[in-house]
């Protein structure tokens, strides 16, 4: 990768670092709107400039999220190794940058708990990159700046994209970003001289709700209303006498959201070889409504009903985490395999809208509970964070749990193409 062209913003991210009175720069707003590559790149290169043998530190949610967004691309832009030699060593988390007489090391970190503070303590950084900031939480944070006090020089990189405006981030350092002499810039698509309209419009596609205000309009706004605004009866709904279900050509799964007091939700899913999803039926169980709590030898009787002539062919079951005792229960009867669902409510959430808005997920017209609750799913105006009401929330669920395991190749294709 090599910077050709930067736009106007791109170059202030790599001027702005070299002026004495400045100590951080913060850069928030779209997605694919290019702030990432030209922080990596000013951050190393200015790192080099100024000091030699000295730690620095880049931060992101995990590790493995910056080995992927910023090490990887940082070993193929030839802006640095034109004039460095760079060496990650994995184990150890360490990138060496060497050339010109010079030698710096880059410990990567990952800020995604609360815990992950003492990741960063006893260590002493000349500076720090926070990439995706927003998605770290404000201790961890607080504690890497910590470490680059005692240097005389030291300055802090932040990206992200928005979130809440009651995020902390929002509230202390974007709202008070004067009297931390941080300079902000906030990014669009537009600032990034790769992307074509063509691009954009693409990008634009894969979002919707409050994920489009804040990934493609770069705002930091607050969740509310209908968390599913882009469902659509006449798009999404289908009559299952109209499908072909070829189960040696496409992929048949069930995804389950337990509950015992609270309903319990099951989905039984046809992936075509389109990469297109079909919820052929469901079964819903409201205990309060039907006035009976189910055992779970009832539930799985009512499991491999669900499945019916289909059993042998189900490729495995998507089972909610926190269900340990059903899981052991369908476990124990050896007939299907099991995957314990990926819990994460607003990354499932956000890919389920951009797989209803691209038309990659339908629901056969008997999926009555499923039609019910996405007309009721809504966002908790009253918490300051991004929370669903978690009422009417069980089919959304496990709705949720199939998109994240079974819909990846799906979801890669189509962000690979935007």
């Amino acid at each position: 990768m090599t910077f050709r062209k930067l736009s106007p913003k791109q170059k202030t991210v790599f001027r702005w670092c070299y002026r004495p009175d400045s100590y951080a720069l913060i850069c928030d707003g779209s997605v694919r709107s290019g702030k990432t590559a030209a922080m990596s790149c000013s951050f190393i290169l200015w790192a080099m400039k100024s000091f030699s043998g000295e730690n620095f530190g880049i931060c992101g949610n995990t590790v493995q999220a910056v080995e992927r967004n910023i090490i990887a691309p940082l070993m193929q832009m030839t802006d640095i190794t034109y004039y460095f030699k760079l060496k990650y060593i994995g184990g150890h988390h360490m990138l060496t940058v060497s050339g010109n007489g010079r030698e710096n090391y880059f410990y990567v970190f990952g800020g995604k708990d609360e815990a992950s503070y003492k990741l960063v303590q006893g260590i002493t950084l000349a500076g720090v990159f926070f990439d995706e900031v927003a998605l770290m939480p404000e201790s961890f944070v607080n504690q890497a700046i910590a470490r680059t006090l005692s240097v005389g020089g030291a300055k802090l990189w932040f990206s992200c994209n928005p979130d809440s405006p009651a995020h902390w981030f929002y509230t202390e350092w974007i709202l008070k970003a004067d009297e931390k002499n941080a300079r902000r810039i906030h990014f669009s698509m537009n600032d990034n001289p790769m992307m074509t309209p063509e691009k954009i419009k693409r990008t634009e596609s894969l979002y919707s709700g409050i994920f489009y205000q804040r990934y493609v309009l770069g705002l930091w706004v607050v969740a509310e209303g209908l968390v599913y605004t882009m469902f659509d009866k006449d798009a999404h709904i289908f009559n299952i006498d109209e499908l072909n279900i070829d189960k040696f050509a496409g992929d048949l799964y069930i995804s389950i959201d337990y509950g015992t007091k609270n309903p319990t939700s099951m989905g039984l899913w046809y992936v075509d070889i389109n990469g297109h999803a079909w919820r052929i039926k469901e079964s819903y169980y409201d205990s309060r409504r039907e006035g009976a709590q189910r055992t779970d030898e009832e539930h799985y009787a009512e499991l491999e009903r669900l499945a019916g002539e289909l059993i042998d062919y189900i490729d495995c079951v998507i089972v909610d985490p926190s269900a340990a005792s059903f899981i052991e229960c369908i476990r124990r009867h050896g007939t299907f395999k099991i995957r314990k669902a990926d819990n994460s409510v607003l990354d499932g959430i956000r890919d389920t809208q951009t797989l209803l808005k691209l038309g990659y997920l339908h629901f056969s017209e008997g999926c009555s509970d499923t039609i019910r609750e996405f007309g009721l799913y809504r966002w908790d105006v009253q918490k300051p964070n991004d929370v669903v009401i978690k009422e009417n929330d069980h089919a959304m669920d496990d709705i949720r749990y199939f998109v994240k395991y079974a819909m990846k190749r799906t979801l890669k294709d189509v962000r690979e193409e935007g």
